[in-house]
């Protein structure tokens, strides 16, 4: 005989500890585009800073109003300096070792920045670098294009070098403003050196993409 009774449908509530601004407005972007399966109850607290990280996870997760709670910070070097610290109170608020290992989540700053720029104008508080270091949104598109993708496309499809040699964008990040003269030297003493070792036996190939990257800046 069918059940009566209606139904009852919850989801799993997972709160997740950000780190700060930045970490909140990524995850929340995220959370707009729905990348998260529906099951899920997905809540974001802002920590406003890493030292108050621990504290927000212990009171989030003692107050029993959520089946997971996470922590998610990002890799800057005030961050990572902290890290041990944040570990050790989890673990200890656990009686665990290793249980801040199951819980922290860390995401790389630009990649953020990339995220949140590109669908939000928003300025950032913390922490000391600004959205406009990101290289990508001071550049135009035909110039990102030819620097992160055209290049490290034939980077991948090189069978002595492959993924793991590709032009990341960290070389362009972590400044307060990107003039196109700190760009130039970035190519010039950074990217074209590289790609000389790279291709240490085909100089035709370098040139054309040394001619290639130092015409970006004359567009």
């Amino acid at each position: 005989m069918k059940s009566k009774l209606p139904s009852i449908k919850s989801q799993t509530k997972i709160c997740i500890i950000c780190e700060g601004d930045e970490e909140y407005e990524f995850l929340e972007k995220l959370k707009s585009f729905g990348m998260w399966n529906a099951k899920y109850d997905i809540v974001l607290e802002n920590a406003d800073g890493n030292g108050n990280v621990p504290a927000r996870y212990q009171d989030k997760y003692q107050n029993n109003s959520f089946d997971l709670v996470l922590i998610f910070c990002d890799t800057d070097r005030k961050s990572y300096e902290q890290y041990v610290d944040i570990k050790q109170k989890i673990d200890d608020f656990h009686g665990v070792k290793g249980a801040a290992d199951m819980v922290l989540i860390y995401g790389n700053p630009c990649t953020m920045q990339i995220v949140i720029q590109h669908w939000k104008e928003i300025r950032l508080k913390s922490p000391a670098k600004k959205v406009k270091a990101v290289f990508g949104y001071l550049l135009n598109w035909g110039k990102r294009v030819l620097l992160q993708t055209n290049l490290n496309r034939e980077i991948k499809m090189d069978d002595s070098l492959g993924g793991g040699f590709r032009i990341g964008h960290s070389y362009f990040c972590g400044r307060e403003t990107c003039e196109d003269e700190w760009m130039k030297s970035v190519v010039y003493y950074d990217i074209i050196p590289m790609l000389q070792e790279y291709w240490f036996d085909d100089k035709q190939k370098v040139q054309r993409w040394e001619n290639l990257l130092i015409g970006v800046f004359n567009d």
